[in-house]
């Protein structure tokens, strides 16, 4: 392949100066003041790419009511963010590499910002899809760029450990939504308009910062051809119908809106067409051969069942407590907790990582995914936030330290290859992720509406008014409303309906612990699955060394010689007597 040519001269840097590959800055020395500084950048930059989107997700109910949403609207505006995000990977990688970080960054910061301060003079649901599709576009930009301002922040010799915090450091946002929410919603009575103004306030406070101090320049090369916005243009799509089919697949019901299936028949009929045109290309944008190779599909796997374990927090515990009435007042004090976690997690991680280490962090996470659903399996409707402290604090912990080594390993797979074969891992590592958390929602909620189903009806039909104990239960109901209700016939049928909602609630909880189990038994399952693998990995690894060892002991032994030939003298025949 031959090598894209340069669009602006290369700096004579020194060798320690030079940039890891094309699109990536350049790592002169800072003064410690300067380094601090792009650290700081990189974690506000970082929050902001994706605290917009963790706001709307807290408060999403809030939003439904003032805006006049049904569920259905609702759910399209956590999606407009995940389908512009995971889409807009696609072209990040390469916008570096030819236009240059700082320019892809200001203009989708700026843009961002601008389109989040509109929003609050026009408020509507439409606004409000556009601006979390801006906020998807800003937050695909603002991941790399607190990695790469995090690298800026200590020298050379520290970039693994940097790296595993810069990946991290978006996560945060989400359990840091949770705890300033509260604060935001109390200002100006409770009004969606708080939330808005504190995200365009960050908005602007990273695009100055970005513009105020840049990140050193890199080498900028000549990398798009027509093809790859061919490509985008059937890819993109087909993604974000996935995300959509993925978002209401369990609000309408998977059998019950053939629209579904559309989407997906639409989205294969695009993704085929574009795997065609990638797999033909000289230079592709997706490089499809090492995709659909066994260790690469291993780790794509892999990374979404790791991201699916960690649904678990919002739809499990979180769903389960909003299920008993807990508000984002009463779930402040257990964010508080996961938010600790995953700063504990992150740190550890990050000080405890060499090229050795990145597996068994991996595999330690795995294991206080299936201790924090075996710890919560249990529940009853008398628990409340503080009961699930332990728990969450253990998935927070693993959450905060996967990420930073599965995402070295799948950069180390990749630069095995050469620097084109990054910008298929950035969307891969992207698709994985959002997509495993999507799936991950999708199941456990789609799980969890048919245990509640079927426990519901199992309790229903055991509830038989001839049953002395369904009688008391239902004289109890009625005499608590003898204040309110005078006619009796009616107040017996209000004690039995609130029977009825008492039986649904217990069922609503019986379904959680199933899924505290399903995600439990997937976290051990999965933690089997990867232990057979190394374990086989190091099975072959062993027999290969052996062999090497048996063949170079065979090519240094000396080779056998033959027996000189002894000729004697023919002995004469014995004499006749």
């Amino acid at each position: 392949m031959a090598t894209p040519p340069y669009l602006k001269p290369v700096p004579d840097w020194q060798e320690h100066e030079k940039p890891s590959m094309p699109g990536s800055p350049s790592m002169p020395w800072h003064p410690p003041w300067r380094r601090l500084a792009y650290a700081l950048v990189a974690i506000l930059v970082g929050i902001t790419g994706a605290l917009g989107n963790g706001l709307v997700t807290a408060n999403l109910q809030v939003l439904q009511g003032q805006l006049g949403l049904t569920p259905s609207e609702g759910a399209w505006i956590s999606a407009a963010y995940v389908m512009v995000n995971v889409t807009a990977n696609l072209l990040v990688f390469k916008c570096r590499q030819q236009f240059g970080m700082r320019w892809f960054a200001e203009i989708g910061l700026g843009v961002y910002a601008v389109l989040t301060v509109l929003h609050l003079f026009v408020g509507t649901f439409a606004t409000t899809l556009i601006v979390r599709a801006a906020s998807g576009l800003a937050g695909a930009a603002c991941s790399t760029l607190c990695l790469l301002y995090m690298l800026q922040s200590m020298p050379r010799t520290h970039t693994g450990k940097m790296m595993v915090i810069g990946v991290g450091i978006g996560q945060l946002a989400a359990p840091l939504a949770w705890v300033v929410s509260p604060a935001l919603l109390d200002q100006g009575g409770g009004s969606w308009h708080n939330l808005y103004l504190f995200e365009a306030g960050l908005a602007l406070c990273s695009f100055a910062a970005v513009v105020v101090l840049k990140l050193p320049p890199g080498v900028q090369i000549k990398v798009f051809e027509p093809l790859d916005f061919l490509s985008f243009a059937l890819i993109a799509p087909a993604v974000a119908m996935i995300c959509a089919v993925l978002v209401q697949g369990y609000l309408h019901w998977w059998t019950d809106a053939p629209w579904l299936a559309w989407l997906l028949m639409a989205a294969l009929l695009l993704i085929v067409a574009a795997v065609f045109i990638e797999h033909h290309r000289a230079n592709p944008l997706i490089q499809t051969r090492w995709f659909f190779n066994g260790t690469t599909l291993r780790f794509v796997i892999g990374g979404m069942i790791l991201r699916f374990l960690t649904a678990e927090q919002s739809v499990g515990a979180v769903s389960f407590l909003r299920a008993q009435g807990m508000g984002p007042d009463q779930l402040q004090p257990l964010f508080a907790i996961v938010l600790a976690g995953m700063v504990i997690g992150m740190v550890a991680c990050s000080l405890s990582f060499t090229p050795r280490t990145m597996v068994p962090q991996i595999l330690l996470s795995i294991v206080l995914f299936a201790i924090a659903g075996l710890l919560d399996h249990h529940r009853t409707s008398l628990d409340r936030p503080h009961d699930f402290f332990l728990s969450q604090f253990l998935l927070s912990i693993g959450a905060g330290m996967f990420m930073g080594p599965l995402m070295l390993i799948g950069i180390g797979q990749a630069l095995k290859n050469g620097p084109a074969y990054m910008v298929t891992f950035s969307v891969m590592f992207s698709v994985t992720q959002t997509m495993g958390g999507l799936v991950g929602s999708a199941v456990l909620n789609t799980y969890q509406l048919y245990r509640e189903h079927e426990y519901s009806a199992s309790l229903v039909a055991t509830m038989d008014r001839t049953d002395p104990q369904v009688a008391t239960r239902v004289a109890q109901q009625a005499a608590a409303l003898g204040g309110v209700i005078g006619d009796p016939v009616l107040r017996s049928a209000q004690g039995a309906a609130q029977l009825a909602q008492v039986a649904r609630r217990e069922s609503n909880v019986r379904a959680y612990n199933d899924v505290f189990m399903f995600s439990a038994m997937t976290a051990v399952a999965f933690l089997l699955w990867l232990l057979a693998l190394l374990g086989r990995t190091a099975l072959v690894k062993r027999l290969d060394r052996r062999r090497a060892a048996t063949l170079v002991a065979a090519s240094t032994r000396p080779a056998p010689t033959a027996a000189p030939l002894s000729i004697q003298p023919a002995q004469p025949p014995p004499a006749r007597p």
